[in-house]
C-alpha cells in the first residue's frame, strides 16, 4: 500500500474516522482511563495492516524487533542486556540486508563458488524501523526518556505507518511524549496536514516521476549519448531523487499533522548549500541526526585529536553508505563524502586568517564546487554496482560512443523528447529546489495580510492551490504514471 493510491485514501479515511470518534466527548468519557490505550491500539492495528499490505510475514519481523526493544527498555539498567538487544536488532538488519552481499563478496575475493546465500526478500523500510528501535533502547539507557510500561506505545512508535517505510527517522524522545498529549483531529490540523501532504504528492507524482522517464532512457544505454545529454540526465536524476524522497517526507509529515503528531523536518533546500558538511545538514536531516547522536558523538565527535576525528568521520560515513544499500558502490559513496569532509576541514584550516575573495565570488565558487560534487556522487548512488557507476562517470566526461552516426540520431531524439515533454518540469524542479517560491509566497502574504479581506483571499488562494495540485496529481495517477518511491528499497 502506497500513499499515492485509492486504497490508501480509503484506509486513511477509515483511520481518521475512528480517531475522530474516540475523541468525541461522550465516547471519551465512557472510555475513561482506557481512552489513550484505545486510540493507540487503533493506530497500531492500522500500522500493522499498512505494513502487512506488502507482505504479511514482515509483520512478525517488526514485532520481533519491537519486543526486543521493549524488553531492553524495561531492563535498561543492565548494560549487558542493552548491548545484546542492540546487537539483536543489528543482526536482524544484517541478515536481511547485508548477509548475501558479504557472502558473495567473500566468495568473489577468494575465487570460490558462491555458496551459503539465502533466498530472502528485503523487508520494506527495515533500515528505518530498526534505527528507531535502537533509538528507543539508547534514549532509555542514556536517561533521555523513561522506559515505557505500555508495550502498545513502544510498538506504535516503531511501526507508526506515516513514516514507517521511508522516514523521517523519528527519535523515541521526540515521538513517545506526544502519545500522552491530548491530540485533536481538528479542522485546522486537517487543513494544514492536507496542504503539506498534497504538496509532497505533487513533488512525487508530477516532478519526480516525470523526470524519471528521461533519466531511465539515458541511463539504460549511457554510452550512446553525448556528454551534454548525460549531464542533463544527471541533473534530472538529482531533481528526481530529491523530489521523490522529500515528497515522501512531506506526505509523512502531513499525515502525522492530520493525526495530531509533529515530525521533524527532513529536507531544507540542500542544493543551496556551499559545502559538503552544509549539504548533509540539509539533506535527510533525521538520518544525519541519528548518526550524530548515536554513533559520532559517542565515539568522541570532534572533541578528539585530528587523527581520531578522521577515524570517526570514516566510520560514520562507512555506516552511512552501507545504510543506503548493500553494495560496494554505496560503500564508495559513503567514503567519498568522508574524504570530502576531511578535505574541507583541512582547507578551512589552511586558509584560516588569509585574505578572502569578495563574498559573491566565494559563494559562487563554493556553490559550484558543491553542486558538481553532489551530482557526480549521485552517479555512484544511482547504480547497483561500482563498475556501473564508473562507466557512467566516464560517459559523462567523455560522451560515450556519441561519435557513431546512429548514436548521434539517438542523442538528438532524446534531446528532442526532453525539450518537448520534460524541460518545463525540469526547470520547475530546479526553481522549486530553492527557497525562491517560498520567499515569493511569503512576500505575497505579507502584502495582503494588512486587512481581513486580504487574509481571506490568501486563505482561499491556498485552498484553491491545494485542490488544483490534488486534481493534477489525481490525473497523473489515473494515467498510471506512478513509480514506487526510491527509498522503499532502503
Amino acid at each position: 500500500m502506497t500513499f499515492a493510491s485509492i486504497t490508501f485514501i480509503v484506509f486513511f479515511t477509515l483511520v481518521l474516522v475512528l480517531e475522530s470518534i474516540t475523541n468525541v466527548r461522550v465516547v471519551k468519557e465512557k472510555l475513561g482511563n482506557h481512552f489513550y490505550i484505545v486510540r493507540h491500539m487503533i493506530l497500531l492495528i492500522a500500522s500493522y495492516i499498512f505494513y502487512g499490505w506488502w507482505d504479511w510475514r514482515f509483520c512478525f519481523l517488526i514485532l520481533f524487533v519491537t519486543v526486543t526493544a521493549y524488553l531492553a527498555g524495561l531492563l535498561h539498567q543492565n548494560k549487558t542486556v542493552v548491548v545484546m538487544a542492540v546487537c539483536v536488532v543489528l543482526v536482524v538488519l544484517g541478515i536481511f540486508k547485508y548477509y548475501n552481499f558479504f557472502v558473495e563478496s567473500f566468495c568473489e575475493l577468494f575465487s570460490i563458488s558462491s555458496a551459503g546465500t539465502l533466498n530472502i526478500i528485503l523487508p520494506v523500510g527495515i533500515s528505518f524501523y530498526t534505527f528507531q528501535a535502537i533509538s528507543y533502547i539508547a534514549d532509555v539507557r542514556l536517561g533521555r526518556l523513561q522506559a515505557e510500561r505500555s508495550f502498545v506505545n513502544v510498538a506504535l512508535y516503531i511501526a507508526f505507518f506515516p513514516q514507517l517505510v521511508a522516514g523521517p527517522i523519528v527519535k523515541a524522545s521526540e515521538f513517545l511524549p506526544q502519545l500522552s498529549e491530548d491530540r485533536n483531529v481538528s479542522i485546522r490540523n486537517l487543513e494544514t496536514g492536507l496542504q503539506i501532504f498534497v504538496f509532497g504528492l505533487f513533488k512525487k507524482i508530477v516532478l519526480a516521476d516525470n523526470l524519471s522517464v528521461y533519466v531511465d532512457e539515458v541511463f539504460r544505454y549511457p554510452t550512446v549519448f553525448s556528454a551534454g545529454t548525460i549531464a542533463m540526465a544527471v541533473v534530472s536524476y538529482a531533481m528526481q531523487i530529491y523530489f521523490d524522497f522529500s515528497g515522501y517526507s512531506d506526505m509523512a509529515i502531513g499525515l502525522g499533522s492530520i493525526l495530531g503528531f509533529s515530525f521533524p523536518e527532513n529536507f531544507r533546500y540542500p542544493f543551496i548549500a556551499k559545502s559538503v558538511s552544509e549539504f548533509w545538514r540539509r539533506w535527510h536531516i533525521t538520518l544525519g541526526a541519528w548518526f550524530r547522536d548515536y554513533v559520532y558523538i559517542p565515539m568522541g565527535g570532534n572533541r578528539v585529536s585530528m587523527s581520531r576525528w578522521i577515524w570517526n568521520i570514516l566510520v560514520v560515513w562507512l555506516f552511512t553508505g552501507l545504510w543506503h544499500g548493500a553494495g560496494w558502490n554505496f560503500i564508495a559513496w559513503g567514503l567519498l563524502f568522508a574524504v570530502l569532509l576531511v578535505f574541507e576541514k583541512a582547507v578551512s584550516r589552511l586558509f584560516a586568517g588569509m585574505p578572502r575573495l569578495p563574498a559573491f565570488l566565494t559563494f559562487l565558487f563554493r556553490h559550484v564546487y558543491l553542486v558538481f560534487i553532489v551530482l557526480v556522487s549521485f552517479l555512484v548512488f544511482h547504480n547497483e554496482t561500482l563498475s556501473g557507476a564508473v562507466s557512467d562517470i566516464q560517459a559523462l566526461f567523455s560522451g560515450g560512443g556519441y561519435i557513431a552516426s546512429d548514436a548521434g540520431e539517438t542523442d538528438w531524439m532524446v534531446w528532442t523528447y526532453l525539450l518537448r515533454n520534460r524541460i518545463v518540469i525540469l526547470i520547475a524542479g530546479i526553481i522549486g529546489s530553492t527557497p525562491l517560491p517560498l520567499w515569493l509566497w511569503t512576500k505575497v502574504q505579507e502584502r495582503f495580510k494588512t486587512c481581513k479581506a486580504g487574509e481571506a483571499a490568501i486563505h482561499v488562494a491556498r485552498g484553491l492551490l491545494t485542490v488544483g495540485l490534488l486534481l493534477l496529481c489525481t490525473a497523473y495517477l489515473i494515467d498510471g504514471s506512478f513509480n514506487p518511491f526510491l527509498y522503499f528499497r532502503f
